[in-house]
């Protein structure tokens, strides 16, 4: 199995229509430790990313001492180039994540200062409430 295969099995957020103020709490939730799942995983994809560029830099020099083709001294010293590039790729994509995180966590505590008294009155009654946009027609 590839190293890159998922380690953990993280539930996405769902994209129904349920916009009740417990759902949309529980979607940011979700977003959010779904975002800090990526977030550990892009951080050991980039340690190991790091590390095979070093190795591969440590190879071309062993061939390169070893008097091989120049070819594989080139060929190899690609591959560092190229995991050095994509590690650098990693971590602002990591970083995006950790972004995203803070973003989702921010949003549920200012949805929560926003709404959670209306919702405590709205469930503790025993009459329905109108439609969100009932009364804008």
């Amino acid at each position: 199995m590839s190293d890159l295969a998922p380690t953990t099995g993280g539930a996405a957020a769902t994209t129904d229509g349920d916009n009740r103020y417990k759902a949309v709490q529980q979607k940011l939730k979700t977003l959010g430790q779904a975002m800090d799942l990526a977030s550990n995983e892009l951080e050991a994809l980039l340690r190991g990313m790091r590390q095979n560029a070093q190795r591969a830099e440590g190879l071309a020099v062993d061939i390169a001492n070893a008097e091989l083709d120049r070819k594989f001294i080139e060929m190899t010293n690609q591959v560092a180039v190229a995991l050095g590039g994509a590690a650098v790729e990693v971590q602002k994509l990591h970083e995006t994540a950790q972004e995203v995180s803070g973003l989702a966590t921010d949003a549920r505590r200012t949805h929560a200062r926003l709404y959670e008294g209306l919702d405590t009155i709205r469930s503790g009654r025993k009459e329905r409430t109108p439609k969100p946009g009932f009364f804008a027609h």
